[in-house]
Parts: C-alpha cells; structure tokens; sequence
C-alpha cells in the first residue's frame, strides 16, 4: 500500500473510528473504484485486449502497462491520453469542479 494511502486510512480511522463502519466502508469502496490503474484495467477488460496490444499500441513497454494497472507508477497527462485514446481506442474526459466552500470530505494538502 501506497504511503499516502497508509496517511489516508490513519486519517479515515479518526474520523470514522471502526473499519466495520457504513461510511467508512463506502469512502472506501469510492475511494477504491477511483484509482486509475483499476479503470484502465477495467476498460481494457472491457475491450477483450491484453497489455501487450495496449502497449504497442500506445508506444510504450507492457511492464509499464503492468505498473499502472497496479497503481504502481505515476505518469504524465499526455502518456495517460495517448494510453487511452490509442492503446484503448477511448476517451479521457476529465471534469474539474470548485467549490465555493470547503467540502466536507477528507482532502490532502498539495501545497506543503
């Protein structure tokens, strides 16, 4: 696990005290359908295609594939759309929202 995720959970145990908890539970189950990796994983699955085809495809190696199916890399924007858009034959669409206040959920602190 991830340390940030590691700094999550700790967080997640104060807020919400036991793991068997229903909203625990359901951060986590959001928290776990939003990793990156698994959608792409997910999509390629979908696509009835292997990492070695995404790879060739998009110009880049299936261990790298591998690894962020994983979680276990990060990568840059563009590498992400071209994984997408010629590896998979997809689309990234992203949507950015703002709030006029502060959500109520737990953020992390990017500017330290």
């Amino acid at each position: 696990m991830k340390k940030n995720n590691k700094i999550f959970f700790k967080h997640l145990g104060k807020q919400y005290e036991k793991e068997a908890t229903s909203p625990r539970k359901k951060i986590k189950k959001a928290l776990h359908e939003l990793k990156l990796g698994m959608m792409l994983r997910q999509a390629r699955k979908e696509a009835n295609i292997t990492q070695q085809e995404v790879a060739q495809r998009a110009n880049t190696k299936r261990s790298y594939i591998s690894r962020i199916e994983r979680d276990c890399s990060d990568m840059r924007l563009s590498t992400l759309i071209r994984v997408i858009e010629k590896g998979l034959n997809g689309k990234l669409i992203l949507e950015i929202l703002v709030f006029k206040e502060q959500p109520n959920y737990p953020t992390r602190d990017i500017e330290k």
